[in-house]
């Protein structure tokens, strides 16, 4: 694959491990070949970064340790960049508040996942607020961000409309955190976020889809994505680095995507990315022409 931007642009999937059928929402018949195959290896065959989004989840997280991460520096080859979500205990819970732990319970995920870090495939750490954090809690989130160890290209989501206000992006500029850009539901009221924001000297952006429900079960077209190509071309201008995830995960919908979208950056896929990206197009086409089929016989 060549690149043809002098910063790095790494474009990925937010997860991998999606084990069900397309029919449930899993990747296995649109991108993986079987239920067994073992997919992170599968898929680092076609991304050179995946956002982990398990850690956030109370449920998986408390399972894992060091060993787990050494384990994923192992499976994928040395180029490879995991950025990684913070556990719901800091952002939910805690709601950064340091008065209740926060920076503890923040400095603990870090400490669990330095095999990356060490291996150097430590990508960006995701700060994700939940939608009910406002600015209101503006105070709490500078304090929280003064005391962040050093060393780490953090980005932070916003998903409240109330933080569209010159402050934060001062605020995030002052610590070099990368603003959270993010194409999502008209709904959500976070078109702002949608616009080039750049706060630091790495950029981080989101495709959550544009559909409510069900969720993340949205096929961007190539017209939509043509405007965030050349917004991805002018940040690749301004930072050092740009990570960009697809989070319409349902389906394999964000393969399919990212593949795109990586052509459309310029790069030239090789023959297993274009035959990947052609078996998927074929079945959504197929699967589109049965429904379209299925309507009209009800009728």
């Amino acid at each position: 694959m060549t690149q043809c931007f002098v910063m790095p642009v790494y474009i990925g999937c937010s997860g991998w491990s999606y084990a069900d059928p397309v029919e449930k929402g899993g990747w296995v018949k649109v991108f993986y070949p079987n239920a067994q195959i073992k997919k992170l290896q599968y898929y680092s065959q076609f991304f050179s970064t995946a956002e982990m989004d398990a850690t956030f989840y109370e449920k998986f997280y408390k399972y894992m340790t060091k060993e787990t991460f050494v384990n994923m520096t192992k499976a994928t080859p040395d180029n490879f960049q995991y950025s990684v979500k913070v556990p719901e205990i800091v952002t939910h819970d805690k709601r950064l508040d340091i008065n209740r732990e926060a920076m503890t319970h923040l400095e603990e995920f870090l400490d669990k996942i330095s095999p990356l870090k060490i291996s150097n495939k430590l990508g960006a750490v995701l700060i994700q607020l939940p939608p009910s954090f406002t600015v209101k809690e503006f105070r709490n989130t500078e304090e929280f961000l003064d005391r962040l160890p050093g060393g780490y290209d953090y980005a932070i989501e916003f998903r409240n409309p109330s933080w569209n206000t010159e402050g934060p992006w001062e605020m995030l500029k002052h610590y070099n955190i990368a603003a959270v850009m993010t194409d999502s539901p008209e709904q959500d009221k976070l078109k702002f976020l949608s616009d080039t924001i750049v706060t630091a000297n790495h950029s981080f952006i989101r495709w959550h889809g544009r559909q409510v429900k069900p969720r993340y079960n949205y096929l961007y077209s190539k017209e939509e994505l043509k405007p965030w190509a050349e917004k991805v071309k002018q940040i690749s201008r301004e930072t050092a680095v740009v990570r960009g995830y697809f989070n319409n995960h349902y389906g394999a919908k964000a393969v399919v995507n990212a593949l795109e979208f990586k052509q459309m950056l310029g790069t030239v896929l090789s023959e297993k990315e274009r035959a990947a990206l052609q078996h998927a197009r074929n079945y959504f086409s197929e699967t589109s022409s049965q429904l379209t089929l299925d309507r009209s016989l009800r009728q």
